[in-house]
């Protein structure tokens, strides 16, 4: 159906009307027989890519599906998600991917765009169908084998130069195994030694970081640092794009503001990885992600079923919940930014790092309208009861927030209306 948006503050910067024809693009004139949208008061955004999303379909629909983690994105003004590979089976053939794909067209609330394995299952040491995935259906671009680490130089290396062929990134979770093992589940330092938690610390993510940045260089291939969580991370990156190096960086709406002084109670919901870390990690990740040195927020929306979480906290699954409440996080946490700040690092960049078509564009004539709409005056107490994902794993539960989303708009349709599925 089409659509007249009235009085939209464009990226919080002017009042405009918005044109939807019934094609689902933006147009200049008001098309006949259109359905109203009373935006006055509202932002209109681009609509939100999430980079780093786990729906957990295939293999654990107990935690999530793909259904119900695309009305979570739509209800969080995301119009495209990027579903990571570590599903059972793993999304390492081309096969794969576009069932995911086929999955996401079917839900029809958001674009779901697959990523692929780097590595067969996930093993770390034969690649996935890296080619044969790009070429799939699903066009695959960006590849990670998110929850491990690619941690043989070699393998990353052929990683990096496979794709550099036709224009895709590897996506790294940077993660030493030989400095932080398996069990590895708290920043290390003085609290994870009076809690007796085995230590992940900060240099076991950097390392991998610094070379990686480096293989980029060697292969002349682009890299993208997933989930970044330390000061001395924020450094290699800035130094690595100061050298003309090809690499990106994310940054989650957790590490953005939760510290590593939450975990004395033991409570999984906080489990995470990276683990949570100190305040001065957390104040050089914003920093980063203020002065571009942190391209994106990401989500790493991780649902996970109560039996998964309900153990004692070294036995607990990593991961928390996020797509419904990034936008009000990062609203909160960087008061400083514009609405086009937000956008930038919220729709623009990922668009453009993960190479999706149609997402991430202006707001005008010939885009398509995918777009949000935000009360930017709101707030918003968190109630993981109400969710829409299958998962109550939400660390910000009973926090309260700023903005809320009003409504959503994928390729033309309304998924989200006055802050309800439509």
């Amino acid at each position: 159906m089409a659509l007249v948006i009235k009085g939209a503050s464009l990226l919080g910067e002017r009042t405009a009307d918005l044109y939807v024809d019934d094609a689902g693009r933006l147009v200049d004139t008001a098309p006949s027989g259109a359905e109203t949208i009373d935006a006055g008061g509202l932002v209109a955004l681009p609509g939100l890519v999430d980079l780093h999303t786990h729906l957990r379909e295939p293999g654990r629909e107990d935690a999530e599906t793909i259904l119900t983690g695309s009305r979570a994105a739509a209800l969080g003004g995301y119009t495209a998600v990027l579903a990571m590979a570590n599903t059972t089976p793993v999304t390492d053939t081309a096969e794969a991917a576009t069932r995911v794909w086929e999955l996401g067209r079917e839900a029809g609330l958001v674009h779901v765009q697959p990523v692929g394995a780097v590595t067969r299952g996930l093993g770390g040491e034969e690649l996935a169908e890296l080619g044969l995935m790009h070429r799939s259906r699903a066009g695959v671009t960006v590849f990670s084998d998110d929850g491990r680490c690619v941690h043989d130089a070699r393998v990353m290396r052929r990683a990096l130069e496979y794709v550099k062929a036709f224009g895709g990134v590897v996506s790294q979770h940077a993660q030493d195994p030989t400095l932080a093992g398996s069990s590895a589940c708290c920043h290390e330092g003085e609290l994870s030694g009076r809690l007796g938690l085995p230590g992940w610390p900060g240099i076991a993510e950097e390392v991998i970081v610094a070379r990686d940045v480096m293989l980029a260089r060697h292969t002349g291939s682009r890299v993208h640092v997933a989930h970044v969580s330390t000061a001395g991370s924020v450094e290699v990156v800035r130094w690595a794009k100061a050298q003309g190096i090809d690499v990106t960086a994310e940054v989650t709406p957790h590490h953005l503001l939760l510290t590593t002084d939450l975990l004395t109670g033991y409570d999984p919901t906080f489990k995470v990885n990276p683990p949570l870390r100190p305040q001065e990690d957390v104040d050089a990740v914003r920093a980063g992600l203020a002065d571009g040195t942190i391209d994106a927020v990401a989500t790493d929306h991780a649902p996970h079923a109560r039996h998964d979480k309900e153990h004692a906290f070294v036995d607990a699954a990593f991961g928390m919940v996020g797509l419904e409440t990034a936008l009000a996080v990062v609203r909160t946490v960087m008061d400083d930014f514009t609405w086009a700040d937000i956008a930038r690092v919220m729709s623009v960049n990922p668009a453009r790092i993960s190479g999706l078509q149609g997402q991430g564009q202006a707001l005008e004539p010939g885009s398509p309208a995918n777009l949000v709409l935000v009360d930017p005056g709101a707030s918003v107490t968190v109630d993981r009861s109400t969710s829409a994902s299958l998962s109550r794993n939400n660390p910000w539960h009973g926090r309260t927030l700023t903005s809320r989303v009003v409504h959503t708009v994928h390729a033309g349709r309304v998924t989200v209306r006055d802050g309800a599925l439509a």
